[in-house]
């Protein structure tokens, strides 16, 4: 057929490709339709099953990613584009993008190790990356974390998998570790026994974990370090923290017990002569 036959037959033509067109267009919407709501129904099985939360994100991701795949192919066969060789193109610009984008090929290899060996899940308080927070959610390239004041930050996967991860969730209990600063003049029995009677007489540190340990640590330039270390339930980790350092300073001021600071002695000598 030249390109007379075209010009003659074009409303026969017009309405034969418009169709296909709007055929094609009509399967890609309805199919990403589905594909959501089959990601949406998995999602709801995986839950009601209490498949972590982690994986079902994650297996989720995937799936969505692979149905609009299926659907975008089934849209262009049937507009005639051979699939075949589509998929072939498919195949060699996959190869040319992955060299290109091997980062976020790193990322997505990252997520898998992410979600196969389990270092962290989602609602765990991590640091990882250089930043610090609770894990939102884990996708295919990135890990969403929430600060405790509420900041969301995004890192990469393979940041997250590349480096140490601290997983402070894994544990019910955590050990406070405070360090008290006294004078050389201080009687150490007497700052001891103060500081134990502070830390045991608070009902947040574990019965299990008493008595406390608690001793010399230092004696640095200008003070003696004492090393006060208490157990407490996770969820009180912050409050405890706190609280004695409080505590702490109040009943050594009642009791005349000099914290120090820093400080240098300087003598100024008058030259003779």
């Amino acid at each position: 057929m030249n390109w007379l036959d075209y010009v003659e037959n074009w409303p026969t033509l017009a309405i034969e490709y418009g169709l296909k067109f709007v055929a094609a267009i009509a399967i890609f919407f309805v199919g990403k339709w589905i594909a959501r709501r089959l990601v949406n129904f998995t999602a709801t099985l995986m839950a009601r099953r209490s498949i972590d939360p982690t994986v079902g994100g994650f297996v989720s991701n995937i799936l969505y990613m692979l149905l609009l795949l299926l659907v975008s192919i089934a849209a262009l066969a049937q507009l005639g584009i051979p699939t075949a060789q589509f998929i072939a193109v498919i195949g060699a610009a996959g190869l040319a993008i992955g060299l290109a984008l091997q980062g976020s090929l790193s990322n997505f290899a990252s997520g898998v190790l992410l979600v196969s060996f389990r270092p962290c899940k989602v609602g765990d308080y991590i640091e990882a990356g250089g930043v610090s927070g609770s894990v939102d959610r884990i996708t295919v390239f990135s890990t969403t974390l929430i600060t405790p004041d509420r900041r969301t930050i995004t890192v990469p996967n393979s940041i997250i998998m590349g480096g140490p991860i601290v997983n402070y969730s894994t544990s019910s209990s955590r050990r406070l570790d405070l360090v008290v600063s006294v004078g050389y003049s201080s009687n150490l029995a007497e700052v001891k026994t103060l500081l134990r009677e502070i830390v045991e007489s608070d009902e947040r540190v574990l019965e299990s974990h008493k008595p406390v340990q608690i001793g010399v640590l230092a004696l640095a330039d200008s003070s003696i370090n004492i090393a006060v270390r208490p157990w407490v339930a996770s969820a009180d980790y912050w409050p405890l923290h706190f609280d004695l350092h409080e505590q702490i300073k109040m009943r050594f001021d009642d009791a005349g017990i000099e914290i120090p600071f820093p400080q240098l002695d300087v003598n100024i000598e008058k030259a003779t002569g």
